[in-house]
């Protein structure tokens, strides 16, 4: 579930993975009457670590009549795009898990109402949910290719995405084995396009003071975090946390990482 206040201002710079090309020689240079100075050589690049998009329900599965359930059906406004994305949080929308998974558009669609809704935020505040059944849907608008800010983690919305399971995992409840794959698919996929390790940390700035860091304070956050990393909250429950070191493993060796 996502703190709230949305839109936040942006969150600056983290740490990327990308190796820079080192020249070196081949060998000691020879002197000059015996053999000539070999050229200078560079040093392949590492190779980045990309992994396969996997597949996204697209946001007009569900979009159609989001709000009108309540009235407040809107054009989202034109979306913003951060220049790349080095993070995901993870969330939970405190929502029931005894669902169909057919019925997954229909649970968007109402979360969309009651973000648009009551909270009047201009959007759904996650970038992509995922279902039980291990189905990806595209959220907030913008494109699933592009790095759009979001609006789920208060302060870090910024070179970030946001993914939300749905359902409630508290402390003890089973978390699907296909929902725990798509997200480390999404993580991989998202976080290899600018070849971040989801193992590693990533430095990341708070933009507001409402987060667990004053604004302005840059905090080392895991590539693949909890909701609660960064705001004090319970999301995305003491289950869905318990997951997130496997997630993270699961996406590296999706990224073909060793």
């Amino acid at each position: 579930m996502p703190s709230r206040a949305w839109l936040l201002p942006a969150c600056v710079t983290a740490l990327a993975t990308v190796v820079a090309l080192a020249l070196c020689t081949s060998g000691v240079q020879r002197h000059p009457a015996r053999a000539a100075a070999r050229p200078l050589a560079a040093r392949p690049a590492a190779a980045p670590h990309h992994a396969a998009k996997p597949p996204i329900v697209a946001r007009s599965v569900w979009a159609t009549g989001a709000g009108e359930a309540n009235g407040t059906a809107r054009t989202p406004p034109p979306p913003r795009y951060d220049d790349k994305v080095v993070a995901v949080f993870v969330h939970h929308t405190d929502s029931p898990n005894g669902y169909d998974c057919a019925d997954a558009p229909r649970i968007i669609r109402y979360l969309a109402a009651g973000q648009t809704g009551a909270r009047d935020w201009d959007d759904i505040g996650y970038n992509f949910l995922v279902d039980r059944c291990g189905t990806i849907y595209e959220g907030r608008a913008g494109g699933t290719d592009r790095p759009v800010t979001g609006a789920h983690t208060q302060g870090f919305n910024h070179r970030t995405t946001g993914v939300a399971a749905l359902g409630t995992f508290t402390a003890g409840v089973p978390v699907p084995p296909p929902m725990a794959e798509a997200i480390a698919a999404l993580a991989a996929w998202k976080l290899g396009l600018a070849d971040i390790d989801p193992r590693a940390s990533v430095r990341l700035t708070s933009s507001n003071s409402l987060s667990r860091y004053t604004a302005g304070t840059t905090a080392d956050l895991p590539a693949v975090a909890g909701h609660d990393e960064g705001y004090a909250t319970s999301c995305p429950g003491a289950a869905l946390t318990a997951r997130l070191p496997d997630i993270r493993q699961r996406a590296a060796r999706l990224q073909h990482r060793p």
